[in-house]
């Protein structure tokens, strides 16, 4: 008899432990499902949303040995914060180069100007040189004239006129001589002045040219370029890199963090820009965000696919599509900080905001 009470009052627990779980469980299933309809019927939802931060490379201007890395993964970084050093001693070498070459070019300069002042002055000794021989030649004209009337009268052989006469022509000759030299100088002080422009043209050239070896001594150390946070490292010190090649990877922090969310095609009829969001992210499901929508995609995410469906081709199926909905966050604090590229979030835009502004 004790032994049947006993399993009678052990039937009576389970059954009253039974009724109790089902009793929570359809508690719990009823209030899970009030909210799920509320939550339905209030805002429209998406969980295919993603945290997204400008995340830009830090990348190589010139190429070269690592010699310094001054930083480390994850590390907080400021605006002109040192990262990286290359070793820079051949750009060094290559801007003494352009500079030794500009000074080779003025000195050449200086070289034509004194060519220049000795050309001029022999030029200036030439034209005295031809006003000379002018008078040598009219002189001798005019006596060559009065021993031809003389010779006409045969008061004067013909051996003194045609002495006279080789005379005048020799004068001729040298006047003609000093003429061309006078002249080719000239020529050659226009040919140096063309030279000048040569070599200053080619003077602005490595003017230029040292300009741009400064910078490439410049670009061997790398900066941050903005306040933020370094990301995955992918070059250690001694290493050989090449102009272009990305070296790290840098979060900006001076700009916002924003969401895109992906609603189904029939969820954003009455998504507005301007429209207040929440946010839950599925790392921190206690905090609740808030956002706004700054734009609405112009396209299906499927059509900035790089091989978009085409409907006209084989069997057609119909797939709801998603639009993509930029979110930014709404002021900034610190639980803002806990969001990372990346993260799952969950959206909830209200309904009916629109009705509810006119």
């Amino acid at each position: 008899m004790e032994f049947k009470q006993k399993i009678k009052i052990t039937d009576r627990a389970i059954t009253k432990v039974s009724s109790l779980v089902a009793g929570i469980t359809i508690v719990g299933v009823t209030i899970w499902g009030i909210s799920t309809v509320w939550r339905n019927w209030k805002y429209e939802h998406t969980n295919d949303a993603q945290v997204q931060e400008y995340i830009n490379p830090v990348i190589a201007r010139v190429g070269g040995y690592i010699t310094e890395v001054s930083f480390e993964e994850n590390e907080m970084v400021k605006k002109g914060d040192t990262l990286l050093v290359i070793d820079n001693r051949e750009y060094i070498y290559e801007e003494a180069q352009t500079e030794a070459n500009i000074k080779k070019q003025l000195a050449e300069i200086e070289v034509i100007e004194k060519t220049k002042h000795t050309l001029a002055a022999d030029a200036e000794a030439v034209k005295s040189l031809i006003k000379t021989n002018e008078a040598k030649v009219w002189k001798q004209d005019l006596e060559y004239d009065r021993y031809n009337k003389l010779y006409q009268v045969e008061s004067a052989t013909a051996q003194q006129l045609e002495e006279i006469k080789s005379t005048l022509d020799v004068y001729k000759s040298e006047l003609n001589a000093s003429e061309k030299t006078y002249q080719a100088a000239k020529s050659k002080i226009v040919d140096l002045e063309a030279q000048k422009g040569v070599l200053y043209a080619e003077i602005e050239r490595l003017k230029s040219l040292k300009q741009r070896k400064n910078l490439d001594v410049g670009y061997t150390v790398i900066t941050a370029p903005y306040n933020g946070r370094m990301g995955k490292r992918t070059i250690e010190m001694g290493q050989m890199i090449n102009p272009g090649q990305v070296l790290a990877y840098i979060v900006n922090d001076e700009t916002p963090k924003w969401i895109v969310a992906n609603f189904k095609e029939t969820q954003i009829s009455e998504m507005r820009v301007g429209n207040t969001v929440k946010l839950n992210a599925d790392a921190y499901p206690d905090i609740d965000f808030e956002g706004k929508i700054i734009s609405i995609s112009p396209a299906t995410g499927s059509s900035f696919s790089l091989l978009p469906p085409d409907n006209a081709t084989g069997n057609y199926v119909k797939i709801v599509q998603r639009v993509p909905v930029r979110i930014e966050l709404v002021g900034k604090n610190d639980e803002e900080d806990l969001l990372k590229s990346g993260m799952n979030v969950n959206v909830y835009v209200p309904k009916n905001q629109n009705n509810a502004a006119k």
